[in-house]
């Protein structure tokens, strides 16, 4: 994943999580091995996890902590209201900017019709 990619996700990689776990209640790694899944094949455990506790800390997810057959218990993540309420409005402004780029990119990519012509010679 080259640096601007990497540079993009940082700031949306919250939101992806929070939408992950609201699909359906889920631990850490689990968490990785879905975004694995959805193609985002860089990301390291250790930021996942690292992005938990922040999403914890800030009451947007709920956790309980749920015995494991491979040792300590896992800390099993769902979203509440409050991580619902960021996702929707994670969601509006994520439909507001991909919009807004996507208009960017067509105009910067068409040229504009700024004489009268088409850009055919005239007989």
């Amino acid at each position: 994943m080259g640096k601007q990619m990497t540079e993009m996700l940082k700031g949306t990689l919250e939101g992806i999580v929070l939408a992950l776990i609201a699909a359906n209640p889920a631990y850490g790694y689990d968490i990785t091995a879905r975004l694995r899944d959805q193609g985002f094949s860089d990301i390291a455990e250790g930021t996942v996890y690292a992005l938990l506790l922040r999403i914890e800390k800030r009451g947007l997810v709920d956790v309980e902590k749920v015995p494991s057959e491979k040792g300590p218990a896992r800390k099993v993540y769902t979203l509440n209201a409050q991580g619902a309420d960021y996702l929707r409005e994670f969601w509006g402004s994520w439909s507001f900017l991909t919009a807004r780029i996507e208009h960017l990119q067509r105009d910067v990519q068409q040229p504009h019709n700024t004489g009268g012509n088409d850009g055919r010679e005239m007989d």
